[in-house]
């Protein structure tokens, strides 16, 4: 991988993300961007597109460090199914905290199971993910691909999970979920290349 390659996936991962989150951003908020004017919705858009170029940025260096942990956990486990099954324990060790932190921090007159529905939806889009990628490259990808789109992704999520705002769980998930699957997707490809 050159240098090159790197720009590309940083200003395209961008780009898609900021786009991406700037678009729900606007729509999850229409009747605030659209009642003053076309001046009050071009500075909307401005600061949706700023806010998403942030958060996106989190999820690139989300993806930069999971490059670094997975081959530091390969190199300490020295063996791919002992560093899958690690793995494995995090996620579920993930899915717990993400539904019963959440309901024990904001739950106390919503039913246990609603918050159930988050992680696992955020759980059934990275095993789609997942699969993708192992079908593309090979089948052990599936698991390091399910662990970084579910486990780094909630990991960069911690601030609008800890807001509890729908409209900031929703704007700050749709470009880390875009820049996430993006760069999983593209990074064997941009290999294939060199």
């Amino acid at each position: 991988m050159n240098s090159r390659k790197v720009v590309f996936i940083f200003w395209s991962t961008l780009l898609l993300g900021s786009i991406s989150g700037g678009i729900v951003g606007v729509l999850t908020n229409l009747d605030r961007y659209l009642g003053d004017g076309a001046e009050n919705f071009l500075i909307g858009l401005v600061w949706m597109l700023g806010i998403s170029a942030a958060f996106t940025l989190v999820s690139q260096m989300g993806f930069f460090a999971y490059l670094f942990i997975h081959r530091f956990g390969l190199g300490l486990s020295r063996s791919h199914k002992l560093w899958n099954r690690i793995q494995w324990i995090l996620i579920a060790f993930v899915f717990f905290d993400l539904v019963y932190f959440r309901y024990i921090a904001f739950g106390e007159n919503n039913s246990f199971w609603g918050y159930f529905i988050i992680p696992t939806a955020l759980f059934l889009y990275a095993v789609i993910i997942a699969t993708i990628k192992a079908r593309e490259t090979n089948k052990g990808a599936f698991v390091p691909a399910l662990f970084f789109m579910f486990v780094i992704t909630t990991i960069e999520w911690i601030p609008a999970i800890v807001a509890d705002d729908p409209n900031w769980l929703i704007l700050y998930l749709t470009p880390l979920l875009v820049g996430n699957t993006y760069q999983l997707l593209l990074l064997h490809r941009l290999h294939k290349k060199t």
